[in-house]
Parts: structure tokens; C-alpha cells; sequence
């Protein structure tokens, strides 16, 4: 029997990265979702394309051997596919892993196999296999009873992911457009006894949190940054904003002082974080990416949270006296991303800053308590937007 891996969320990430790779690795496919649509279409279609965007041109890979289940109408052949896959990835959201945590908890627990299945996170955040494990071994999920032998059936790693995927073309169908540059860095230590499963596009290592950190900080930051001062600046791509020099150098800033933290923390040497920051700009202003600020800037109460792209550099700057000035001003322009179109999110934050107190929002949104030196900071940040949408 050949290799098997068991997938949730069939949207662009799921298709066009990590299906794209464990296709390339050899794996079969089974897609699970709930989206009526995006499972109906993999059903029916037998092949999609991945083509990916860089600066050398175009590559185009055709996505074969796959099958599409949907979890809401057919939990129990979700359940059987995971007793007998050798892994489990998914790239739902962070917020949607507690709702696809008890069919993956079904799934292992039916297992018979001697080798444990693999199961990997695939989102921006932190720790999202813990998360998810966390979910998993909830006594609703899984019987208590179970829970000592659960690492005889299944082997939970964290991962970092980084690709940029822009908007697509309204009519693409399956197929997805995506920027030829990944990185895939999985823990390996959860797989000391029985090996990690073999898929060259993963790059395995001892301790993750530099890598997540540096992605996180680097990558999102500067992305998510481009795209709220773009935003309030009418750009309509990232690349535009790029172009802007105001806005270019204001990114370059706000890399500054994520790099300080990450060179001082990681041990990583100047020159390559500088390197690395080059490298990620010179990327997310890939005019062939069409990557729209809106897009980016979407959802930003998650990305103005507590362990994300701003506060999350921002307060660890803040406990040790360091500059922050500049995430500061990013800050402000995510608080300022306000009721855009098919953005619950940004609606969302417009209630909250007309129905709150700026200390309650700081509180609420960034996850910050009073006693934090971040906390008086962003205080006044919130007061002044709340004014300018008054």
C-alpha cells in the first residue's frame, strides 16, 4: 500500500502548498473539508495545476491522486481514512483547529497500525500542533482512559510555513497561482523513535522557535505592515505599497527592530538576519504576485493578538527597554483597518473601538495586561484612532 495523507481545508495554502509537496513526495491526497463547493469540485475533477510565480518565470506541476471527503456529511469515512494514514496535515486557520480536533481524535484513536501517523500543523502561528493536540486530547475528543498510550498512535510536531499565496484569478477553478519560494521547517524530535516521514520539501530540525520566530517576525511583520499603510494609502498591491519610499522605509524600520530581537534572542548573526530580510522584501514586492493590501491586511484582530506579527516582537522589545516605534505606528494602522469589504474581522474591530474603552480594547485585542510596559503604549494608539472614526 502506498503512502497516505489525510488533509483539511481544501483552500489555495491546503491545494497549492502543502497537497502540492506531499503529492511530489509520493503521498496520495485525501482532502477534507466542509466547503460543499471546494469538495464537490475535487470530486469531480481529477487533476488541478499548481504554477508557481518567481522571479525566474513560471512553473507549472500538475496535482494528481487525490480524493475529497467532506467531514460534515461523512464523519466516519473521515474517521477510517485517518486509522489507516501515515499523516495528518491541515491548514484550516488557527481558530478553526478546535472544530477539526474530535475527527482527528476518532480517527487516531481507531488506529491498529504499530507505527504512530505523523500530524502536522500547517498554519501562521505559533505552536499550532500543540494547539491542536491540546484539542485532540480534550476528554470530549478523546476517552481519558486512551490518553496514556496516545503517543503510540500518533506523533504531534510544529511546524513553520512560509509562501505566499496572492489573490487568484475569479475563474482558476482548482488551480492555484503561487510564489515559486517556500520554507517548511518541521520539529523532528517527536519522531526520534520511528524516523519522520520522508518529504523532501520539509527541512527537519532540533528546535523550531527560531525559525518560527524569524518567519513570523520577518515575513508576516513586514507583509502585514506593507499592507496597512498601503491600505490607508490607497495602494492597491503590496508591490505599489513597496514602491512608495515612505512606505518602504517605514517596513524597512519595523524589520529593524523585529531583527534586534531575533539576532539578540536566536543568536542569529547580523548579517544574516539582514540578508534574510532583503531577501523576504525583495519577495513580498514581486509585482507577478498581483498580491492586493486588503487581502493581506485581512483578519486583524488575530494579527493585532498577543503572540502575533506586531505585539508579539513588540512587547517581548518592550520588557527589555527596547525601541519600538516603529510597530508601534504599524500598530495603529491595523487598528485603522476598518470595515473593509468581506472582512468580518475588520468589521468586528470597528464595533469594538465604538463600544469600548481604549484600556478595555488593549486588554481584549491585544491580549496585554495594565502592569505590561507595551500596554501604556498602545493605550493612546487606540484613543486616537477611536477619535478619527468618530
Amino acid at each position: 500500500m502506498g503512502l497516505k495523507a489525510v488533509h483539511f481545508g481544501g483552500g489555495n495554502i491546503g491545494r497549492g502548498f502543502v497537497a502540492e509537496k506531499l503529492h511530489l513526495a509520493g503521498y496520495e491526497v485525501v482532502f477534507v473539508d466542509v466547503m460543499d463547493s471546494i469538495i464537490e469540485q475535487l470530486q469531480k475533477t481529477k487533476e488541478y495545476t499548481v504554477t508557481e510565480i518567481g522571479g525566474e518565470g513560471e512553473k507549472v506541476n500538475k496535482i494528481t491522486n487525490y480524493r475529497a471527503i467532506n467531514s460534515k456529511t461523512h464523519e466516519a469515512n473521515v474517521i477510517d481514512e485517518i486509522s489507516t494514514a501515515d499523516l495528518v496535515t491541515c491548514a484550516v486557520g488557527p481558530t478553526i483547529l478546535k472544530f477539526i480536533a474530535p475527527v482527528i481524535g476518532k480517527g487516531i484513536d481507531k488506529r491498529t497500525a504499530p507505527k504512530p501517523i505523523a500530524v502536522i500543523a500547517c498554519e501562521n502561528a505559533i505552536g499550532a500542533t500543540d494547539t491542536l493536540a491540546g484539542f485532540i486530547k480534550d476528554s470530549k475528543n478523546t476517552p481519558q482512559d486512551r490518553l496514556g498510550s496516545i503517543n503510540d498512535r500518533a506523533s504531534f510536531a510544529n511546524s513553520a510555513i512560509d509562501r505566499i499565496v496572492p489573490g487568484q484569478d475569479p475563474n482558476a477553478g482548482l488551480n492555484v497561482k503561487i510564489e515559486s519560494f517556500y520554507e517548511w521547517v518541521v520539529d523532528q524530535t517527536p519522531f526520534a523513535k520511528e524516523g519522520h516521514p520522508e518529504i523532501s520539501a520539509i527541512k527537519w530540525v532540533d528546535d523550531l522557535n527560531p525559525y518560527i520566530e524569524r518567519k513570523l517576525f520577518t515575513v508576516n511583520t513586514g507583509h502585514a505592515a506593507a499592507a496597512y499603510y498601503g491600505h490607508v494609502r490607497g495602494k492597491r498591491t503590496i508591490h505599489d505599497a513597496l514602491q512608495d519610499s515612505e512606505i518602504n522605509k517605514i517596513v524597512h524600520e519595523c524589520l529593524s527592530e523585529t531583527s534586534h530581537l531575533i539576532v539578540k534572542k536566536h543568536g542569529i548573526s547580523v548579517d544574516e538576519q539582514k540578508a534574510y530580510v532583503d531577501k523576504i522584501v525583495k519577495r513580498i514586492s514581486n509585482p507577478y504576485l498581483e498580491d492586493v493590501v486588503e487581502r493581506v491586511g485581512r483578519a486583524p484582530l488575530r494579527k493585532l493578538s498577543r503572540k502575533e506579527r506586531f505585539v508579539g516582537p513588540a512587547s517581548q522589545l518592550a520588557e527589555s527597554g527596547d525601541k519600538v516605534d516603529a510597530l508601534l505606528g504599524a500598530i495603529e494602522q491595523a487598528f485603522a483597518f476598518l470595515d473593509v469589504k468581506d472582512d468580518e474581522e475588520s468589521a468586528e474591530l470597528s464595533k469594538i473601538l465604538k463600544s469600548t474603552k481604549a484600556k478595555e480594547v488593549v486588554g481584549k485585542v491585544c491580549g496585554l495586561e495594565e502592569s505590561h510596559p507595551l500596554f501604556s503604549k498602545i493605550v493612546p494608539i487606540v484613543e486616537k484612532v477611536q477619535k478619527s472614526t468618530k
